[in-house]
């Protein structure tokens, strides 16, 4: 018997690892000490613009939007989804990415959609000044039954001990300014995919609001908020941040709020983009339901007091990201509201 029988195909995964490693070492900066493929990946420690360090890790997958991947053959995207969403992840408590390890697990190795995807979190990486020092390619036809690919991300960074943001920093009459998403993100497509199965929809084709096929609207990759948020941070002009992922509103930004301390969202303040709109009808999805599973066009919400505000407007204007006030903060015991479009 041969281990290529029982489905693990060693030789192309070492094709495969040859053929990606260029477009790793293109995220590599100064700081990466180890070559790939060594058994553990180095990251020189010294951070010269940061006088108490403090490490930050957080890790995450892309779910079952990659199923969608799998079904439209469109592979191009899915790296810059787990790439932004862990930057996004540790941007909230006041980080910027250092390196990143990606696992990719599969039924069957495929040298093709493997390319395609790393080179998707390559492009990410290199945008968000995040090296790609390791990663792992597991083949395993048994769990993955043969089509399907886990995408996972491991990030690790570091935050300026003073620019930690802890619920401690956020009172009562803060403002909450909502930052645009670029659509679905990473979450909800459990939901998304069994309101597709249902009402028999081909992904192949489009909503009648947009000439993009479906398939390209849903796999659009998540925002990274990196650029024009970290700036923020580092000046010391917010109280808070939550990155709208699973849970929605309700659980993302009750992570982030004191025990005496409420938020008051009112969905009216801004415009739901028509592909929320059009697949929580085609669901029947209520209220409550949509703002606890997607972002609704929010993907991330900042706290910060009312006299930092005008500051804040300013400098998001500069990096073109949109974004509308959609709340406040109030006395109360830790809780989220979110107030209907009237």
């Amino acid at each position: 018997m041969k281990y290529k029988d029982s489905g693990v195909n060693i030789s192309e995964a070492n094709e495969t690892l040859g053929s990606i490693k260029e477009i790793v070492k293109s995220t590599f900066t100064k700081s990466v000490l180890s070559n790939i493929g060594a058994f553990g990946s180095m990251y020189d420690g010294k951070f010269k613009d940061i006088k108490e360090p403090v490490l930050v890790s957080s890790a995450d997958g892309v779910g079952t939007k990659m199923i969608l991947a799998e079904e439209a053959d469109y592979f191009e995207r899915c790296g810059e989804d787990i790439v932004n969403h862990s930057v996004n992840d540790i941007l909230s408590v006041g980080a910027k990415g250092l390196y990143f390890l990606d696992y990719l697990g599969m039924g069957r190795l495929e040298k093709r959609k493997v390319e395609r995807i790393i080179t998707s979190m390559a492009k990410a990486c290199r945008e968000n000044n995040v090296s790609l020092i390791g990663g792992e390619l597991a083949e395993m036809s048994v769990v993955y039954n043969y089509t399907h690919f886990d995408v996972v991300g491991f990030i690790v960074g570091v935050a300026e001990k003073k620019d930690i943001l802890t619920e401690k920093k956020i009172k009562k009459d803060n403002v909450i300014i909502g930052l645009h998403s670029s659509g679905f993100h990473t979450n909800g497509y459990s939901l998304i995919r069994n309101i597709l199965k249902e009402k028999k929809i081909n992904i192949k084709k489009s909503f009648p609001f947009s000439k993009k096929k479906i398939y390209e609207l849903l796999l659009e990759p998540h925002r990274s908020y990196f650029a024009p948020v970290y700036p923020l941070v580092r000046e010391r002009v917010l109280s808070g941040i939550a990155h709208i992922t699973g849970g929605g509103f309700f659980d993302n930004i009750e992570r982030i709020l004191p025990d005496n301390v409420d938020a008051v969202i009112d969905t009216s303040k801004w415009k739901t983009p028509e592909l929320f709109s059009h697949i929580c009808s085609l669901g029947d999805v209520s209220f409550e339901e949509s703002y606890k599973t997607f972002n609704m066009g929010i993907g991330m919400t900042l706290v910060a007091e009312k006299k930092n505000l005008l500051y804040i407007e300013k400098s998001l204007k500069k990096f073109k990201i949109g974004y509308d006030i959609i709340g406040r903060t109030a006395s109360g015991s830790g809780s989220v509201y979110l107030l209907k479009r009237s």
